[in-house]
């Protein structure tokens, strides 16, 4: 893992309110315990972001959203003030940016992404998942920005 990558998650746990105020009122070695759990935790949650088939980012207006199969790591803030989120885009995570999306009602009726890369046989109905690369594929019909886009490149 880089410096540069351990540096922001160390300055983000070390930003967090409740371990300012352990610092603030002397609890040093707890506040100091807290952000490498942290640290640890949200490596880890990078390392899955790099080798998960279908984990990927979502940023709207509710929020940016890392989806790691059988987990989601959220916030209400937009991507560029959530700097795990930043770290894995920069990592080369697949980013689907629906901030342009204008209709609402279609992009909440596609399906969702698969959790653990494979393709249901028949994506109609509820709970249905399609893969990623096909969900990019919808939702950037509906006005999304995609960044790191896992698709084939087809040459014109």
């Amino acid at each position: 893992m880089q410096t540069g990558v351990l540096r922001v998650l160390r300055a983000t746990a070390a930003s967090w309110w409740r371990n300012k105020e352990l610092r603030r009122t002397g609890q040093l070695k707890l506040a100091r315990q807290l952000e490498r759990e942290t640290v640890l935790r949200d490596l880890g949650y990078l390392r899955q972001a790099e080798t998960l088939p279908n984990a990927h980012l979502i940023c709207g207006d509710g929020g940016t959203f890392i989806h790691l199969g059988w987990t989601t790591v959220s916030t209400f803030a937009p991507i560029e003030r959530f700097p795990l989120a930043a770290l894995a885009v920069a990592r080369g995570t697949p980013f689907i940016d629906i901030r342009s999306v204008t209709d609402v009602t279609a992009f909440a009726n596609l399906p969702c992404v698969a959790r653990d890369g494979s393709v249901d046989p028949d994506p109609s109905g509820p709970g249905r998942s399609v893969s990623l690369t096909t969900y990019i594929d919808m939702v950037e019909a509906l006005g999304a920005r995609i960044a790191n886009d896992p698709r084939p490149r087809q040459s014109t």
